[in-house]
């Protein structure tokens, strides 16, 4: 079954034009509970992972090894999604244990071709421990496509030439541009991260430029107040839907970030707190 995103119940662009300029696609992924198999694109599912190529373990936890959280094949979205010349498949990893200086997790973006891969890891290694929480259960994805607008990230002179505005829409329709009408929450590619909490962008190391978003993995699909205006129209928005499981910090999120500047295309992390 897809999964679409109900029309916006207004037309952003008409009532406040001021945030057009800041408009971006993103590809909402609704993990919902399912089998996949290495061949499918999913949530806490299989990976299609070489037999010969060494399995990602935590650098902090002895060897422990990672546990997989997302997997995309280029073909399984549309093209807005930007991926490397050479490669069409998407994997991140991460240990789901507590790390030190209060990190929840530590992440691996791997990056490949399908077809080169050959034989296949059929039964990768398991960590010996972990945080309930931070260990996604299987899920298949329906990828789509949404427009977005930015929530926290819209610049402060923006916002405060439309906060009024926000306000006055909120109490005449019941509809918050920032719960509502902005940015979609969820597990998502692309677009803009599923902050919480104030911003908080990386620089790549080797370039100094900010790093763009490549993934937000959010502890739901929606919270009580959104729910309302991103509930799929094939679902019952009074009926929270069977996804991934996980609780991070909260139900906060992880928010992945690169540089598609640099050889490598070296990543970033960040947390927050719901």
């Amino acid at each position: 079954m897809t999964r679409r995103t109900p029309p916006r119940p207004v037309d952003v662009g008409r009532l406040f034009p001021e945030v057009l300029p800041f408009r971006r696609e993103s590809v909402r992924l609704h993990p919902r509970a399912g089998r996949p198999t290495y061949r499918d694109s999913s949530v806490g599912g299989p990976l299609l992972w070489p037999a010969v190529e060494a399995w990602p373990l935590c650098p902090e936890h002895e060897g422990s090894p990672m546990v997989p959280v997302v997997q995309v094949y280029r073909d399984s979205v549309p093209g807005l999604v930007p991926f490397p010349d050479g490669c069409d498949l998407l994997q991140v990893l991460w240990c789901p244990r507590r790390h030190s200086d209060h990190r929840w997790i530590v992440p691996h973006v791997r990056r490949r071709r399908s077809d080169a891969v050959g034989t296949p890891l059929e039964a990768p290694p398991g960590p010996a421990e972990w945080e309930e929480d931070y260990l996604p259960r299987p899920c298949v994805v329906h990828p789509e496509t949404v427009t977005e607008y930015p929530s926290w990230d819209l610049r402060e002179d923006v916002w405060d030439a439309l906060e009024d505005r926000f306000l006055a829409l909120d109490e005449e329709t019941g509809w918050d541009y920032q719960r509502h009408l902005s940015t979609a929450p969820g597990t998502k590619l692309g677009g803009y991260p599923g902050w919480s909490q104030h911003p908080d962008w990386p620089d790549c190391a080797g370039c100094g430029r900010r790093m763009e978003h490549l993934l937000t993995v959010r502890s739901t699909e929606a919270d009580a107040i959104s729910r309302r205006a991103w509930t799929p129209v094939e679902e019952d928005d009074d009926t929270p839907c069977q996804g991934p499981g996980l609780v991070l910090g909260d139900l906060g999120g992880v928010y992945l970030f690169e540089c598609p500047h640099c050889p490598g295309r070296p990543f970033d992390h960040r947390y927050d707190c719901a």
